[in-house]
Order: C-alpha cells, then sequence, then structure tokens
C-alpha cells in the first residue's frame, strides 16, 4: 500500500527539519514549511529525491550558488536560494 499525499508531504517536511547540520535543518525545513503544503504528487517525489542529496552538496550548493548547473534539481535549489533572499546562482 503507497502513502496518500499528505503523509508524504508530512514524512518529508520532517525530513527536511532534521537534515544533520541546523543550518540545513533551518534552510530546508523553513523552505518545506512554505512550499509543501502546495506540491503535487510529482512534486514531493521530486522533493523526497531532493533530500537524499548529503548535506555537504546541498550546503554548497544554497551558501555559495556553485556546483549544481545541469543537475535534476537546479530550479528547486535556485526557489530555496530565492526564498531566503541569497541571490541568483553563480553556475
Amino acid at each position: 500500500m503507497t502513502d496518500d499525499l499528505e503523509t508524504r508531504k508530512r514524512r518529508a517536511a520532517y525530513r527536511a527539519h532534521h537534515r544533520g547540520t541546523k543550518e540545513m535543518d533551518v534552510l530546508v525545513g523553513r523552505y518545506a514549511d512554505d512550499r509543501l503544503p502546495g506540491y503535487s504528487d510529482a512534486e514531493i517525489a521530486r522533493f523526497e529525491r531532493f533530500l537524499t542529496i548529503p548535506d555537504p552538496s546541498l550546503q554548497q550548493w544554497i551558501f555559495s550558488g556553485e556546483g549544481f548547473s545541469g543537475i535534476e534539481f537546479e530550479d528547486l535549489v535556485n526557489d530555496i536560494r530565492a526564498f531566503h533572499g541569497l541571490g541568483p546562482a553563480t553556475s
């Protein structure tokens, strides 16, 4: 049996708030709180894949705006950066 969409959203929000580093908990968690309620099944699936990326990679992409050009999550990283007012990416 597959989980319903609301259950998957709650799990994704929990995982976003419990990344492993306080900085990423705040950045990804607050973004998830704002965006997840409106996500479709496909968007949740993509965000779930995004959450499997190790913190060092996410931290580099989000803080520096470098190293994520051409990846599946490029627009998601750019949206997280914009959500937190971190400016345009340099990659």
